[in-house]
């Protein structure tokens, strides 16, 4: 693990394997062989903080096979906490299939009926780790069926009450829920408990059904416990919003390959900064520097294949923003 010192980051929710076809532009139908890599929002973001040194731990479940013991090898391998999973012994890991078209876009086919980490149950919660976490970061699929709601419920609340910062990055999956209406309340269900959220453009538009680029539109998603919300805009970089600024900044220019994970790139980068200094909600210019660099960490996971082997390292972030020039 990173230095005991470092605050703790705690991902909650799923972990699953994403077979992605080994050719990039063609449709599930049309690949003739598929490429394993480990997935999951929560993970991917895990792995982020580990691997720019932040202290990261994972909470979530698996199945019991080999999948599930893959997917736990890697987590610590990349040096993640994996004290908060549980295995399951009656439902398989998680699979998604993951077309990645010729723009780079994704398109997605799960497999979960039910899958282990839908079934992880609130007495299998390990509180004490929650109790020690400084920002406790989640999704919003936790929310998509019972028992796993009410462990994603139950796990905020106890980190909240231990003084963690709730981070939220809600990843609509659309095909995941019952209907758009659906994944629309459940998002919201608990828009208002978080201390900081970050949205894609895409996801502002599904949300608010309005346009992502008017300011007045993102601005409905403001809540007045929010210390940050920030939308992200692919390459184009991302815009930022707290009680006393606003403002946007630039993203990098790169040949996207796969953009799975890159997202998740981005904010492990921003709680890595958030962790160890909550005050760059208050400070225009930190708070730019660790966009600027979570930025960086975005455009650097779409240049690879799978979202955790793309993940950078704070050297090659930092490289990378020395050696480019924002688009």
């Amino acid at each position: 693990m990173s230095d005991s010192a470092d605050p703790l980051v705690i991902s909650f929710g799923e972990m699953l394997i994403d077979f992605v076809p080994d050719t990039s532009g063609v449709s599930l139908a049309e690949s003739n062989a598929f490429i394993k890599a480990p997935g999951g929002a929560p993970a991917n973001v895990a792995c982020a903080v580990a691997k720019l040194g932040g202290n990261a731990a994972f909470i979530g479940k698996v199945g019991d096979d080999e999948f599930g013991k893959m997917l736990v090898d890697i987590l610590r391998k990349n040096k993640v906490n994996t004290d908060g999973i549980c295995f399951d012994t009656e439902a398989r890991t998680a699979l998604a299939f993951v077309t990645l078209r010729k723009d780079g876009e994704r398109e997605f086919m799960f497999y979960r009926n039910p899958s282990a980490d839908m079934l992880l149950a609130e007495s299998e919660l390990n509180m004490g780790l929650i109790k020690k976490a400084k920002v406790f970061h989640y999704g919003s699929i936790s929310l998509i069926s019972e028992p796993c709601r009410s462990a994603h419920l139950a796990a905020m609340k106890v980190a909240r009450e231990s003084g963690a910062l709730l981070s939220y990055d809600p990843n609509v999956r659309l095909p995941l829920w019952p209907s758009k209406e659906a994944a629309r309340s459940g998002i919201k269900s608990i828009w208002f408990d978080a201390d900081f959220i970050k949205v894609s453009d895409d996801e502002v538009k599904f949300l608010t059904e309005g346009d992502p680029e008017k300011e007045d539109v993102v601005m409905s998603l403001w809540h007045d416990k929010l210390k940050l919300l920030l939308v992200t805009d692919g390459e184009k970089g991302c815009r930022y919003f707290t009680k006393n600024f606003k403002g946007r900044v630039n993203g990098f220019s790169v040949k996207a390959i796969d953009t799975t994970g890159a997202g998740d790139s981005f904010v492990g980068a921003l709680l890595t900064s958030v962790a160890r200094d909550a005050s760059i909600f208050e400070n225009e210019q930190k708070l730019r520097e660790a966009l600027t660099f979570s930025n960086a960490c975005g455009a650097i996971c779409t240049t690879a294949k799978g979202a955790i082997p793309a993940l950078p390292t704070v050297t090659e972030a930092s490289n990378f923003i020395s050696n480019s020039k924002p688009s």
